[in-house]
């Protein structure tokens, strides 16, 4: 799937890196062309195929991206939805949607990372013993 080239995956994953630096949270990007459920269900549907949901604190945070359909959503994990006020993706999302509207989903992307990345730090800080749990590249799904 060539959505990205390998300059952009790389920026996508650089900034996952980044993110991570500060939090023991994990954060993947989980792309695909199209969505073919409520997105909500799909992303969780993801997540779990991705094993996002054994992070050790449970605080994995995905974000699902159709790129036809033109749908997202940010999940997290059970540790960091216990933790979070109700609409705490909201902000996320929403500068992410000014990136998308105008086509820039690299820059959308890699914003949701750092937003992603700054609001779990205040709940999950970066531990000396942190294990990097998940791969930080891009998930390419293919509908199935």
């Amino acid at each position: 799937m060539a959505i990205f080239n390998d300059e952009e995956q790389q920026r996508i994953k650089k900034a996952v890196e980044d993110a991570e630096r500060y939090t023991s949270g994990e954060i993947r990007v989980c792309l695909e062309k199209n969505c073919s459920e409520e997105v909500l269900d799909r992303a969780a549907k993801y997540f779990h195929k991705l094993d996002m949901h054994k992070t050790k604190l449970r605080n994995g945070v995905l974000i699902y991206l159709a790129t036809v359909d033109r749908k997202f959503a940010i999940v997290g994990d059970s540790g960091i939805n216990k933790a979070v006020p109700e609409g705490f993706w909201d902000d996320a999302k929403d500068a992410m949607l000014a990136h998308f509207k105008f086509g820039n989903l690299v820059e959308g992307i890699t914003t949701g990372v750092a937003m992603a990345g700054e609001h779990l730090q205040r709940y999950f800080p970066h531990q000396l013993d942190d294990k990097n749990e998940l791969p930080d590249d891009i998930a390419f799904m293919d509908g199935k």
